[in-house]
């Protein structure tokens, strides 16, 4: 296991809920690393989903989830950046944020292009809450407002978000 690792200050309480927080530590080791896709998702299949780590006991995260959103957002990096890109204040580049915050909005932009079985509102609300688990609520405004308008470009109804 590499070292490169990303502890929340808290940690979700459903299945679906860790396994979007266990994305973004997962897509913020491949990307520290450069380690391939498959083996990171095998090693918190192994290690880490459910597991207790440093005494902390972690739920049980929905392994499907997980997967989809790991491979997804990785596999389409590129589209999913230019999306959050062109959603940045002008000044502002993808490269410009810290990784955490990176892997938060590649999770959050891959799942409201990819997963229209989950509603809008429930992704924007799912990203804010890993965001809050590392940052300040200034930070945790960042996402709402960048997923809103990700959501509202990729043609996902912005009725159903907050």
């Amino acid at each position: 296991m590499t070292e490169q690792t990303l502890k929340p200050k808290t940690r979700p309480g459903t299945p679906r809920s860790a396994a979007r927080l266990a994305a973004v530590q997962a897509l913020y080791q491949i990307e520290m690393g450069e380690d391939a896709v498959a083996r990171v998702i095998k090693e918190f299949h192994d290690h880490r989903l459910g597991s207790e780590i440093e005494g902390d006991t972690y739920i049980r995260a929905d392994r499907n989830l997980f997967d989809d959103i790991v491979s997804g957002a990785w596999a389409r990096r590129s589209e999913v950046d230019q999306l959050i890109a062109g959603h940045l204040a002008e000044g502002w580049t993808l490269d410009r944020l810290d990784r955490p915050m990176r892997q938060i909005l590649r999770a959050g932009t891959y799942e409201l292009l990819a997963r229209p079985d989950v509603p809008t509102a429930v992704v924007i609300t799912e990203y804010v809450d890993v965001a809050h688990a590392f940052y300040e609520p200034r930070e945790a405004a960042f996402v709402n407002g960048l997923l809103d308008r990700v959501s509202s470009a990729t043609g996902r109804k912005a009725a159903n978000a907050k």
